[in-house]
């Protein structure tokens, strides 16, 4: 392709900065509020896993088969399946099967159950000689998990949640393309449907540059709060 086919190709005129802005926007914000709850949920899941994984008593194992099921179940539905068999839920949720708001459900459910199988390998690799000593000196179950569990496993608790944030941005650009909003849905309507590739190749490149700065991020945090880089 010479120059003049390339620069027919690709043209920045062609592209609605605002519309640019805006859809840059909703993907920040849709992938930023689904991480938190992801976060949360995920450490709870995940907590509950490790907890009730080698406990006595058929509570116990009921608890652990009924999340490990969940867990397992949701995590191995591809996301864009997902997100269908989700739209009555997240229309009773949210009032709407369209825009970024429409997407947080599915966010949710794709990405919590994986970093629950996370927190739970991040808390069997803790030392569980600590464990028993703090145990031994009248510590409660609480004190294990908020003075060591937690502690001892934050470098790899933020390490698999910058994974599960870059897993959640390539998810919102899926769900663009059933009008959850943000960079992929604009790739999709004014790029691929409207035979724009200008518009899809910028798309492209600011969401690499989104990924890159959370990988960057998230790898200063592991670097300052794990103990063995110090």
């Amino acid at each position: 392709m010479d120059n003049q086919g390339i620069q027919s190709y690709f043209q920045l005129k062609n592209i609605n900065w605002s519309a640019m802005r805006q859809a840059t926007w909703e993907t920040i914000w849709m992938t930023a509020l689904s991480m938190i709850i992801v976060a949360i949920v995920g450490i709870i899941l995940g907590l509950l896993l490790f907890e009730s994984h080698n406990k006595k008593g058929i509570g116990w194992k009921i608890l652990n088969w009924i999340i490990s099921f969940f867990v397992n179940v949701f995590r191995s539905i591809p996301f864009i399946i997902l997100i269908v068999l989700l739209l009555p839920f997240t229309r009773d949720l949210v009032g709407t099967i369209i825009g970024p708001k429409a997407a947080i459900p599915s966010l949710v459910i794709s990405a919590a159950p994986f970093y629950a199988r996370m927190v739970e390998a991040d808390f069997r690799e803790v030392d569980s000689g600590v464990i028993e000593a703090v145990k031994s000196m009248g510590g409660t179950n609480w004190d294990v998990i908020f003075k060591v569990l937690l502690p001892e496993s934050t470098p790899a608790l933020i390490a698999g949640g910058t994974v599960t944030a870059i897993s959640l941005i390539s998810y919102t650009a899926m769900a663009g393309a059933i009008g959850s909003g943000g960079l992929g849905y604009l790739a999709y309507l004014d790029g691929f449907q409207s035979n724009n590739n200008t518009v899809t190749l910028v798309s492209t490149v600011i969401i690499l540059i989104i990924v890159l700065i959370v990988q960057t991020i998230g790898d200063l945090i592991v670097k300052k709060t794990d103990k063995r880089s110090l």
